[in-house]
């Protein structure tokens, strides 16, 4: 019997790349489920070609068009939070991709943790925001988390048959983004289109603007903490701008081991689907006669503090993580819309650190207020930098 994939978040990046990796691997995996936003001709566009059993978006207001597209087949469709858990927990889902962007992804991927499903975890903010919740969660369901961000991917296969306490330190590698070696001054003169003009991966809006910031290797920085179980302090961050090793593990006796690929997520997207074993791809594997050079630097947090604000965040625990990715995802936002500049996205984000106060996260209710609440502080943060800007 084939293996069911259920992908929430189909219409983005890693969804379509998620698509991409079952087409070519054969009978043995076969798409039961979807989850999209508002790009809804996408989505039905999606569902005619793999033919699921079931679709749902979680905006209503395109609910008609998408049962319209879709009235001349099976397939079931939902709609709202009720229908992306629909997704997360069906039935013949044995995988369940998590590839919502941002803080929307946190709920269905509980459902599917608490399925006891395989998660493909491509929505880091799902453990940036309740990463004790989730494992424990996970514990207990027995549901099996595998990092889909290339970084932990690399990570987890750099730690395969090894004991964690032989670990001394993880290096996560960071591309640089658009901006590397730019200074703080001349940051704040760069547009929302050379934001998003990423080096080497082709992503969605919000994550790339993330890389250009560093906020997203922060964010990665507490992902890995609750997934190898490691302090941040013991999680170190390189730039690495040729983003072909993608992440190493540093053993006790000095030994230093690396994943390198070319940079595509088709192949953290197959190994997740796939593990334990390893298949054939159509993606080309990396010619080393062809690799010039690989070069390391340190992160300029004078210039890019958003990871340091990262590390204070977990750092602090509690609800601290949350305020930051709700803060971060507001100020990106409102970056995006012209209405702050680039530097007023962490600016934004220390802001609301600074006015908020680290609050209990023992459940899923407290991290969702607190979520809210960062939010109400970063508006206000994010106009009164609107304001300076004019």
């Amino acid at each position: 019997m084939a293996c069911g994939i259920a992908i929430l978040g189909s219409t983005g990046s890693i969804g379509r790349t998620t698509l991409r990796v079952v087409s070519w691997l054969g009978e043995e995996y076969r798409v039961v489920a979807l989850s999209g936003g508002r790009n809804w001709e996408e989505l039905a566009k999606q569902a005619q070609q793999v033919k699921p059993r079931l679709v749902a978006t979680a905006y209503p207001e395109v609910v008609e068009k998408l049962t319209h597209a879709l009235e001349d087949t099976d397939i079931k469709v939902a709609v709202g939070g009720e229908g992306l858990d629909e997704v997360a927990s069906h039935p013949q889902a044995d995988i369940v991709v998590s590839a919502i962007v941002g803080s929307a992804g946190l709920l269905p991927t509980m459902t599917a943790i608490k399925c006891g499903k395989r998660i493909a975890l491509a929505n880091k903010e799902t453990l940036v925001m309740a990463g004790g919740l989730v494992m424990e969660e996970a514990k207990k369901s027995g549901a099996e988390i595998i990092p889909v961000d290339s970084e932990h991917s690399a990570i987890a296969q750099c730690l395969a048959g090894h004991r964690r306490e032989e670990v001394e330190r993880i290096v996560l590698t960071a591309s640089g983004g658009p901006f590397l070696g730019y200074s703080r001054a001349q940051l704040e003169k760069v547009t929302p289109e050379e934001a998003l003009k990423h080096p080497k991966w082709n992503m969605g809006d919000k994550i790339t603007v993330d890389s250009a910031t560093l906020m997203n290797k922060g964010l990665e920085v507490i992902e890995a903490c609750w997934l190898f179980g490691l302090p941040q302090d013991r999680i170190d961050v390189v730039v690495h701008p040729q983003s072909l090793v993608h992440s190493l593990v540093e053993f006790a006796d000095g030994s230093l081991l690396a994943q390198l690929a070319v940079p595509d997520m088709a192949l953290p997207v197959q190994y997740a689907l796939t593990y334990p074993q390893r298949t054939t791809s159509p993606i080309e594997p990396l010619n080393l006669l062809e690799v010039s050079s690989l070069q390391f630097f340190p992160p300029d947090e004078v210039a890019f503090p958003a990871l340091g604000l990262a590390r204070r965040a977990v750092e602090t625990g509690g609800t601290a993580p949350v305020v930051l990715n709700g803060a971060n995802e507001v100020a990106v936002e409102a970056f995006l819309a012209g209405k702050i500049s680039f530097n007023a996205i962490s600016q934004a984000v220390e802001d609301t650190l600074g006015i908020l106060d680290a609050g209990s996260a023992e459940n899923i209710d407290e991290v969702l207020a607190a979520d809210f609440e960062a939010r109400e502080v970063a508006r206000g943060a994010v106009g009164v930098l609107e304001r300076e800007k004019v």
